[in-house]
């Protein structure tokens, strides 16, 4: 049997990306055009992967299900993240929370499909990302969670994040030091 190895699971939007904040609440990029890559990123990542890490996307991305955005969008944006950041995967769910998949967080699908294609230990690994749903998956799956407290005027964490932080960058230097 091969070696498990160790990933960091990153949601996109807010964490990798900046979301488009309306009303205090986070929404997506819409186009490519729209991408901002967040300040830091790119190094945070390259750290990441230097020190044996597996660097994974999870992200729901509703707005294909509720007909706001079109699947190719999405596909589009996650390819240049893939290209840009070195990214090893982008896993997505497409459903809205009517659609009752196993895929879309606070749900582990989309971390569980990883582990599963990756060979990854999950006890060794982290879930990072700026809302609950991020946190209560990476905690279902069994990972260390980080939570990047943006400020959202949203729901919180129901549970206690393993780390809480103001961004990525941060939250990666507590990994390397984990």
């Amino acid at each position: 049997m091969s070696k498990l190895r160790k990933a960091v699971f990153l949601d996109r939007d807010g964490v990798i990306n900046q979301s488009i904040v309306r009303n205090g609440k986070p929404f997506p990029p819409s186009s490519l055009d729209e991408v901002k890559i967040i300040d830091g990123v790119v190094e945070a990542l390259a750290a990441l992967r230097q020190a044996g890490f597996l660097l994974i996307v999870v992200t729901n991305q509703p707005d294909v299900a509720r007909g706001t955005v079109v699947n190719s969008v999405v596909e589009e944006i996650n390819a240049f993240f893939k290209k840009e950041l070195l990214l090893d995967d982008v896993f997505v769910c497409i459903h809205d929370d009517k659609d009752k998949c196993d895929c879309r967080k606070p749900l582990p699908g989309l971390i569980l499909q990883a582990a599963k294609k990756y060979n990854i230990d999950l006890k060794q690994s982290f879930m990072v990302g700026d809302r609950w749903k991020d946190v209560e998956a990476g905690r279902r799956a069994g990972c260390k969670t980080i939570w990047i407290d943006l400020g959202y005027d949203e729901k919180k964490p129901s549970v206690t994040p393993n780390h809480v932080t103001r961004s990525l960058s941060a939250a990666i230097s507590w990994i390397l030091q984990t």
